[in-house]
């Protein structure tokens, strides 16, 4: 199996999940569609580019802790370009309801399904 780690940043959630967060376009769909798996939960800002977020979901939980959510959605902010502006939409959802258009530009997606919350960047685990 091929090794994906130099695309990502790597944090750990107060709750213990990993949170992996991409680092450029290209590498978001590596992260989302090479290294994320079906039931992994997956993040992204709402209103502008950034980086997609993957939270490791070993336990296959149909919903993540309120305080793991915030703190991805806090990362998915801080690696946007909707880093200063306070409180921001992010979309979540499982993996598995995040598809790849054919031709679509690198780090374009679509969602089937989904849900927002608003965070700020402030709400993101510590490095």
């Amino acid at each position: 199996m091929a090794d994906y780690s130099s695309t990502y940043r790597t944090f750990t959630s107060s709750d213990g999940f990993e949170i992996l967060v991409g680092k450029n376009a290209k590498d978001n769909d590596i992260l989302t569609f090479k290294v994320g798996d079906q039931n992994d939960f997956w993040l992204h800002v709402a209103p502008t580019s950034g980086s997609h977020v993957i939270v490791r979901n070993p336990g296959n939980l149909d919903k993540l802790p309120k305080s793991t959510l915030r703190e991805a959605a806090g990362l998915a902010i801080f690696y946007s370009k909707s880093k200063g502006g306070g409180r921001v939409a992010v979309n979540y959802c499982k993996r598995r309801f995040v598809k790849k258009t054919r031709g679509a530009p690198a780090g374009q997606v679509q969602l089937q399904r989904y849900d927002t919350i608003k965070a700020s960047s402030n709400d993101r685990p510590s490095e």
